[in-house]
C-alpha cells in the first residue's frame, strides 16, 4: 500500500455517492451472461460476495467498471452513473434468448464508508443491501438506500487516492483505457484463466507479451494538486497526466517505461513546474524489475 504524507481523516459514517448508479441482474441464467461477457470470474460465487470487474469493447477498452455483488436471486452491480444506462443496453444486446432481467435501479443510491471493514459495524435500518468493496486494503463496506443526500465527497475521494483506487467519470471515461492502465489486473478485476469474454484476446496478449506500459499511480507534491488536474508530468518529457487529486496526492496515469528512463537518468519529476514524487506498489516493482535488467 501507498501511504503519502496526507492521509483522509478517518470517517465511520456513510457517504452518499450521487455519481454511482445500481444497475440489477435477476433471473436463471445471469451467471450464464456475465461468463461470457465480463472480465471478473463468476464461479465459485458465494452470495454476499463483492468482486471487481468490467465490460470491454472487443479491442478490450474498458467500456464501464463496476462492482459486483452476488444476490439470491441474481447480482447487482455498481457502477458509475454516468456510463450506468449504457452499461445496462449493452448488456441487454449480448441477452438474446437468456433468462436475464437487466435494469437501472433509479430507486436505489450506493452509500460508503471510509474506513476498513469492521463487524461492528451497523449499516442502517432502510439499507437493503450491504457489501465490501475488495479494492481497498481491509476493504470498504457499502450500503444501497433509498435515501440520497448531496454532500461533501472530499474525504471519500481523499481515501481512494490514497489507496490507488482510480475511479470511472473522473480517472478515465470510456472505451478510452486498457483494463491494465486502471489496474485492473492488479485488483483482482482480470479473470485471465476464465472462459472467453469479451475483449479477452487483446488484454491477455498484452500480459502474456508483457506490453503493459501504462498504470494509474499515486503521486504526492508539496504543493495542492486540484489546479494542476489534466497537466502533464515531465521528467523532462511528458511521462503522463494527473487524472485526480485531494490536496498534495493525486492520480495519475504513466507511462511506466518513461518512468524508469527518467529514473535511471536520475531526472527529477515536476507537474505544472512543482516537484513530484510517485509511488510504485510492490506489485509494480515486480512488474518493472525485468525491465531494469541490463
Amino acid at each position: 500500500m501507498w501511504h503519502p504524507t496526507y492521509m483522509p481523516p478517518m470517517v465511520s459514517s456513510l457517504t452518499c455517492l450521487p455519481h454511482r448508479a445500481i444497475v440489477t441482474l435477476t433471473g436463471p441464467d445471469t451467471l450464464v451472461l456475465l461468463e461470457r461477457l465480463v472480465t471478473n470470474a463468476t464461479e465459485n460465487w458465494t452470495i454476499g460476495e463483492t468482486r471487481y470487474g468490467a465490460l470491454l469493447t472487443p479491442q478490450g477498452k474498458v467500456i464501464a467498471d463496476y462492482l459486483a455483488v452476488r444476490t439470491e436471486d441474481g447480482v447487482v452491480l455498481d457502477a458509475a452513473r454516468a456510463y450506468a444506462s449504457d452499461l445496462a443496453k449493452r448488456l441487454k444486446m449480448f441477452r438474446l434468448r437468456s433468462q436475464v432481467e437487466i435494469e437501472v435501479r433509479e430507486d436505489l443510491f450506493v452509500w460508503a464508508t471510509t474506513e476498513a471493514s469492521s463487524p461492528e459495524f451497523e449499516p442502517p435500518a432502510d439499507a437493503s443491501l450491504t457489501y465490501t468493496d475488495p479494492r481497498y486494503p481491509g476493504g470498504r463496506l457499502r450500503a444501497l438506500r433509498p435515501a440520497h443526500e448531496n454532500g461533501a465527497l472530499s474525504a471519500y475521494h481523499a481515501d481512494r487516492i490514497a489507496n490507488l483506487v482510480p475511479e470511472q467519470g473522473t480517472d478515465f471515461g470510456t472505451s478510452e483505457l486498457f483494463p491494465a492502465d486502471i489496474n485492473m489486473d492488479a485488483l483482482n478485476g482480470v479473470a485471465l484463466n476464465k472462459g472467453c469474454f469479451v475483449g479477452q484476446e487483446v488484454v491477455s496478449r498484452m500480459h502474456r507479451r508483457g506490453k503493459i506500459r501504462k498504470r494509474t499511480l499515486g503521486v504526492e507534491s508539496g504543493q495542492a494538486l486540484e489546479a494542476a488536474l489534466g497537466a502533464e508530468l515531465l521528467a523532462p518529457l511528458p511521462i503522463g497526466t494527473l487524472t485526480s487529486a485531494s490536496g498534495s496526492i493525486g492520480l495519475a496515469l504513466i507511462r511506466t517505461d518513461r518512468l524508469l528512463k527518467a529514473e535511471a537518468a536520475g531526472e527529477p519529476i515536476s507537474l505544472n513546474e512543482n516537484p513530484v514524487t510517485v509511488a510504485k506498489p510492490g506489485w509494480l516493482a515486480a512488474e518493472l524489475a525485468p525491465m531494469q535488467e541490463p
